[in-house]
């Protein structure tokens, strides 16, 4: 396997790695996290310009026909600068739902837009009560003569306040269904929130939403689990690759600030002890990266036979794995070795712990992955 980016997508890096530096620093993104919005509307329609939006998008629907491999440098890139905007949940969930399983008029009505950076998406999966399960059970939908309603509640929804659109899973008569849905629809009920890495998330209840019969994502289609599951796994491949960049940057930030901070008249660095830790942090930062190449290779596949299915399963649980591991490791040894320093709010090394914690967490900790990787091996 070729573990190198082409040039295009090395080109593609740089370029938002040129931008972030310029228009998204520490106190610029600070800014961002304590506004109204948590995002930053200029920045968001750079991001479009720049194609990130519609990289994974079929190119019938304004994208790219990209896929997760195309989009990992530049996830590497979000993740050394923590961006907050939602472009994970944009790109690798909703919208590749959306694109994966939706009519021909609900892709026209909803990915131009998501692609030009016009439209937000939101998916909401997740059940009070149910941690990593991705089947829903509480939230259900009921047949009408006019078309559906809907009742439940959907918990940590990440990109909720600000998206235009929802997509909602719901257990039917007929199983898993996915279910388009505009948050200012009578019952609906958002409860916004800040998570601790400074995204924007919302508990959403729903209260007898009625629903016309388009708001069924894909139609008259079968059940979507499978649509979801596999909207989960690419998204949790762009998500390790996320989590590469935070923790390059944890070991970059950590080897200079031990390279001039002096203990007893001498750089922190110079101690033997000190060298092995960042070593440790830089071996599990490498290995971590080509664990997250191989899941972003595996969820790129196009075989969906049931032994394909285990393989991309397989190796995403083994990579959200071993990033929750080196996550751990790699973002305590930074604050531990920036010392009392590395816990407070102007070190931008303290946010990337938060931030590494988060992803360490979501779309399932090592725990839920193992237990995962075991099932289907």
């Amino acid at each position: 396997m070729d573990f190198n980016y082409s040039d295009e997508q090395q080109q593609l890096a740089e370029s938002l790695r040129k931008f972030l530096g310029a228009h998204y620093g520490f106190d610029q993104r600070k800014a961002i996290v304590h506004s109204a919005t948590g995002l930053s509307e200029p920045v968001w329609a750079t991001l479009a310009e720049m194609g990130l939006t519609a990289i994974a998008l079929p190119e019938e629907d304004g994208g790219f026909g990209g896929g997760a491999v195309d989009l990992m440098a530049a996830m590497e890139a979000c993740g050394e600068a923590l961006v907050v905007e939602p472009l994970l949940d944009n790109v690798g969930l909703a919208g590749r739902l959306v694109a994966r399983t939706g009519t021909p008029a609900q892709r026209a009505a909803l990915l131009p837009g998501l692609a030009d950076g016009t439209r937000r998406l939101a998916l909401a999966y997740l059940e009070p009560g149910r941690r990593y399960d991705a089947a829903p059970r509480n939230t259900r939908a009921e047949r009408r003569a006019e078309g559906w309603v809907l009742s439940g509640a959907k918990s940590v929804v990440i990109g909720a306040p600000q998206a235009h659109t929802l997509i909602v899973s719901a257990a039917t008569a007929e199983g898993t269904r996915l279910f388009i849905v505009d948050p200012a629809t009578p019952g609906v009920a958002l409860s916004p929130c800040r998570t601790v890495d400074g995204q924007r998330a919302a508990d959403i209840g729903f209260s007898d939403v009625a629903l016309g019969a388009d708001a069924l994502l894909g139609g008259s289609a079968g059940q979507a689990q499978p649509a979801l599951d596999e909207a989960l796994d690419f998204a949790t491949a762009l998500l390790c690759a996320e989590a590469v960049g935070a923790m390059r940057y944890a070991v970059d930030a950590t080897l200079e600030y031990t390279k001039t901070r002096k203990q007893f008249g001498v750089a922190l660095a110079s101690f033997q002890v000190l060298q092995h830790r960042m070593v440790e942090m830089h071996i599990h930062t490498e290995t971590a990266r080509s664990m997250a190449i191989l899941a972003a290779s595996r969820v790129d596949g196009t075989d969906t036979s049931p032994a394909a299915v285990r393989e991309r399963q397989r190796a995403v649980s083994a990579a959200k794995l071993k990033i929750a591991d080196a996550a751990r490791l790699v973002s305590q040894e930074a604050v531990q070795l920036h010392g009392g320093m590395g816990m407070t709010e102007e070190m931008k090394v303290s946010h990337t712990f938060r931030r590494l914690t988060m992803l360490a967490q979501r779309f399932g900790d090592a725990d839920h992955h193992l237990a995962r990787f075991a099932r289907v091996s």
